[in-house]
């Protein structure tokens, strides 16, 4: 039994991309370690916290294995289950959603029913999204830059970015937007519409100032703009992210430093962990860090070019693009540079759902580089 199990996982490792599968795994296990420490130092009150990270770090592996097997063409052909299962899930969070603690605009989350639990459903839509979009993106691809094309497939991608955007989640709203972006420009969208769009942002961005942004984005905005403007409230949490960074110096005082020896970012467990990492593993720790997320993007970003067909490059390129404006924006946010939007740092930050949805979005990059033949490199 022991060497039949054991022959199975060796006749798997073969055939799959197992460096992307070990550095995502090496980072979760990083995750739990660090979760860990905040809680035996006070700054996490339940255990529940601490075990959820690799509880659903497991379940997210076991997926990814088992979606590495189906073919993507077959999760594609069965978009309409999927979507309209994730998209119901989004729309139930208008009537029964909860929001974060401390948190006035961002009612994203679902309960769970009978437990003390939530999760976010635009996580899991973020999956459904980048498999349906790169099957609409294959079904036309030579007819992309003509306007009956065009047209559906921008409505495509305004369809999630509006949902989460109502439900003030706006970080996320921004991951669909580059997701979409990302996907439309792999698939050959023409330069004579990117370069309007791209003179379109300026004006955008001031009508978004004056309509749509509420005083508490636009003081969020304001605080990395002339942070002297702004209410030392907005500023406080990402002023002590900065002071925890530097905290570290180069190598960092220490995992398990002694309880209280500084005082922490609040949740800091959640889209302020980098700040944590940077106080306990310093300078050196935060590049090694940066890394290992940089590996996992550019082999996600490797198998996109050599994906068999065209959809396994979108598939890829979305997944690519979802986790790399992850970490582009949340460590921007940890060091002042970017509002505070609610982006976490893929694998890192604290949260069942979002790590259960990373693993399944590495399961697909796994369906399209096991289904792509085993000429590939690296793997």
């Amino acid at each position: 039994m022991i060497k039949t199990t054991c022959s199975a996982i060796g006749r798997y490792i073969k055939t799959t991309d197992w460096m992307l599968m070990l550095c995502c795994i090496s980072l979760s296990g990083f995750s739990t370690l660090l979760i860990y420490s905040l809680y035996l130092n006070g700054e996490i009150n339940r255990i529940n916290t601490v075990l959820v990270q690799p509880a659903m770090a497991l379940c997210g592996v076991a997926a990814a294995v088992v979606l590495s097997k189906i073919d993507y063409h077959m999760m594609a052909k069965m978009w309409k289950w999927h979507s309209i299962f994730c998209y119901s899930l989004s729309l139930l969070v208008f009537p029964f959603g909860q929001q974060r603690v401390d948190w006035v605009d961002d009612k994203a989350w679902l309960p769970i029913p009978f437990t003390s639990m939530s999760f976010q459903p635009s996580e899991l839509l973020k999956i459904s999204f980048i498999i349906t979009f790169a099957y609409h993106l294959s079904k036309v691809k030579e007819h992309i830059n003509e306007i009956r094309q065009l047209i559906p497939l921008c409505l495509h991608g305004a369809l999630p970015c509006l949902i989460i955007h109502l439900q003030g989640d706006d970080g996320t709203a921004l991951v669909f937007a580059v997701i979409f972006a990302s996907m439309l420009f792999a698939a050959g969208l023409s330069w004579k519409y990117i370069v309007p769009v791209l003179a379109m942002i300026p004006p955008a961005a001031i009508a978004a100032w004056k309509f749509i942004l509420d005083d508490d984005k636009k003081s969020r905005i304001i605080a990395i703009i002339n942070p002297a403007l702004a209410d030392e409230a907005v500023r406080w949490q990402q002023e002590r992210g900065i002071i925890a960074i530097g905290n570290g110096g180069l190598w960092g005082n220490g995992i398990f430093m002694e309880t209280g020896q500084f005082r922490y970012v609040p949740e800091v467990y959640n889209d302020s962990i980098f700040a944590y990492i940077g106080e306990t593993v310093g300078f050196i720790g935060c590049i090694a860090v940066l890394a290992a997320l940089a590996f996992v993007c550019v082999k996600i970003l490797y198998n996109a070019l050599h994906a068999k067909d065209d959809m396994g490059k979108y598939i890829c390129v979305g997944v690519f693009a979802m986790i790399g404006i992850q970490i582009i924006i949340n460590i921007g946010m940890n060091l002042g540079m970017l509002p505070v939007i609610g982006v976490t740092l893929p694998f890192l930050s604290a949260g069942g759902t979002s790590t259960g949805t990373l693993y399944l979005a590495i399961g697909v990059v796994l369906s399209v580089y096991t289904h792509s033949g085993k000429d590939m490199l690296f793997g």
